[in-house]
């Protein structure tokens, strides 16, 4: 029962990005601008198994000049994201926000980096307070930093 709900989960993510991530090809990265009050951000990863590139529609609870904020929330499954697993194997990846590609590092906060965070990120999008509490894992919070010139 559990591999089903799985597999029903994994659908319907693939899905869902899917057609975010063709809306936002086809517009140039115009639009969706933002999807539920955050940034909508294009992540490109390396599979770390495929060595093949990869992309997943995120959205961003916090971002600047310097770093892009993600949560590897899955909904609250229990469950880390794909695009999590890839970017811990391999942390240099591309972020596209607002038509713009950045190069940058991924790295998982450390846990006083989440707890600092977090209040902001729940203030951008409450539901990820009750994915954590759904969740029986620590939903990882990622921190993609600028490279150095």
């Amino acid at each position: 029962m559990a591999e089903q709900r799985n597999r029903v989960v994994d659908v319907g993510f693939k899905v869902m990005n899917g057609v975010h991530r063709g809306i936002f090809v086809a517009t140039g990265g115009r639009f969706p601008r933002t999807l539920l009050g955050m940034a909508a951000v294009e992540l490109r990863t390396i599979g770390r198994k495929s060595g093949q590139s990869r992309t997943t529609m995120l959205t961003s609870p916090i971002h600047d000049d310097t770093r892009v904020v993600l949560v590897a929330s899955k909904g609250g499954d229990h469950r880390d994201p794909q695009w999590y697993r890839n970017l811990s194997a391999n942390p240099h990846v591309e972020l596209v926000i607002d038509g713009h590609t950045r190069t940058m590092r991924a790295r998982t906060a450390s846990p006083e980096e989440k707890a600092a965070l977090w209040p902001d990120i729940v203030a951008s999008y409450n539901n990820y307070d009750s994915y954590q509490k759904r969740a029986d894992r620590d939903i990882p919070v990622v921190i993609c930093e600028s490279l150095p010139a």
